[in-house]
């Protein structure tokens, strides 16, 4: 499986992500050339833009972009020590942050990326977990996701998984492991597993290994042990022939079938080696 993915990241990849493959799946990973490959994603003003998160393009600082790029350092165990104070000039006034800022106007970005002012649970959440240490910025924020996850009701996957990725980072852990248990309750209440969900695109279906990605997330206790094997086997499954992993979701421009692919490879080898499957 690993030899498989590592041609199909070498052939077919961008360098951050071949870099990233080699840190941490090989046996030559260099995290001074990983953050050298960040660089070419910097923006002036202290963010990340230029589809370093393959479905926001232009140049200009955007959520998706800066919390792809916390993702990437915290696999090297490292941060941007800017990064935080950066984040603070995109918050709203109710604490939270934007899918996509006015910023994105002008330049291109996948439909599904809303562009407002007002804060969200997907970026907020995402954002708070992927900074590490304390900064000012996640007082307000940490309040402004738990109001909005108490608040859910109607949910989708996607709001689902920035939700158990906050509730995974909470302090507070008691509270966290009352919250996702009722949110595991709404997931299988609203056939939200392994559904093929209106609107989606076809095979755009989430498995258990989508919310629980390791063993230790809260969202493991919403499924039984045959669930999460079942859901291992079939991600198993989904490496390709030429030995990648690929989207699910609508391709709005052909650049993505590409550029995300590198990421989802990853992605899916990072939750094998979670749950023992490397």
């Amino acid at each position: 499986m690993i030899d498989k993915a590592q041609e199909y990241i070498w052939t077919t990849a961008r360098v951050l992500e071949q870099r990233r493959f080699e840190f941490l799946f090989g046996t030559n990973g260099d995290a001074v050339a990983i953050k050298a490959a960040l660089e070419p994603y910097k923006t002036a003003d202290g963010g990340y833009g230029f589809a370093l998160e393959p479905d926001g393009r232009g140049p200009t600082s955007q959520p998706p972009h800066i919390w792809t790029a916390l993702e990437v350092l915290e696999e090297l165990g490292e941060t941007d020590p800017g990064i935080g104070d950066h984040i603070q000039t995109l918050t709203a006034p109710d604490g939270g942050v934007p899918v996509a800022l006015p910023s994105l106007e002008p330049w291109p970005r996948a439909p599904w990326w809303g562009i407002g002012t007002e804060g969200t649970l997907l970026a907020t959440a995402l954002l708070y977990a992927r900074l590490p240490g304390e900064h000012p910025w996640k007082a307000n924020a940490e309040t402004f996701c738990w109001t909005a996850i108490a608040a859910i009701e109607k949910t989708h996957p996607y709001e689902v998984e920035s939700a158990i990725t906050f509730l995974d980072a909470a302090p507070d852990r008691e509270r966290a492991a009352r919250e996702a248990e009722r949110l595991g309750k709404l997931v299988r209440e609203q056939g939200l597993v392994g559904v093929q969900p209106e609107g989606y695109s076809p095979g755009e279906i989430h498995h258990p290994h989508n919310f629980a990605k390791s063993p230790g997330s809260l969202a493991r206790a919403w499924f039984s042990d045959s669930e999460v094997e079942a859901s291992l086997d079939h991600l198993e499954s989904e490496q390709r022939e030429h030995g990648g992993w690929e989207i699910t979701w609508a391709h709005w421009t052909p650049a993505i079938a590409i550029e995300w692919s590198g990421l989802v490879t990853i992605d899916a080898l990072k939750v094998l080696r979670a749950y023992g499957r490397l």
